[in-house]
């Protein structure tokens, strides 16, 4: 299991590294408050799924809180989103909730299904992956000043 919490998931690099430590389920918590922002959200992560296959569950918030400034308003559309193959939903979606509405789904997830699809698979993208033109590699975080904040540029520009 790997969490990869709203934008994150917009980066394919974070998933790919949570499946090759093993993630057979990408968890992506989210908010957003408007559709097209729902859409890169979701649309990425069933990019995800197919990529690497692996499960991807979104949790939207929905509704309203009207006294939260900047988060007084949310868009959601929870889901289940599977790899794209005939093994799985035609769609590549294992369940969903309805647009903007407070559901819980439910769904059974088989990962030697998974398995079984990156070796029998009609695309093999885990396997065809071209892990000899790049590499993902992590580094530490920015030192930090005695005071406590990351180290600026000259000037102090956080820019």
């Amino acid at each position: 299991l790997a969490i990869l919490v709203g934008y994150d998931i917009q980066f394919p690099e974070l998933a790919r590294w949570a499946r090759q430590q093993g993630a057979s389920l990408i968890f992506c918590p989210f908010t957003t408050d408007e559709r097209h922002s729902f859409l890169a959200i979701r649309n990425c992560a069933q990019a995800r799924a197919i990529e690497n296959h692996v499960y991807v569950a979104c949790a939207g918030a929905t509704g309203t809180l009207p006294f939260v400034d900047n988060a007084d308003v949310h868009f959601a559309q929870s889901g289940i989103y599977t790899p794209c193959d005939f093994a799985f939903a035609r769609d590549g979606i294992a369940a969903e909730a309805c647009a903007n509405s407070e559901d819980v789904i439910f769904q059974d997830l088989d990962v030697a299904l998974l398995k079984r699809s990156v070796a029998t698979g009609t695309a093999q993208t885990w396997l065809d992956r071209r892990t000899d033109l790049y590499e993902v590699r992590f580094r530490e975080p920015p030192a930090e000043h005695e005071e406590g904040g990351l180290d600026l540029p000259p000037g102090g520009d956080a820019r």
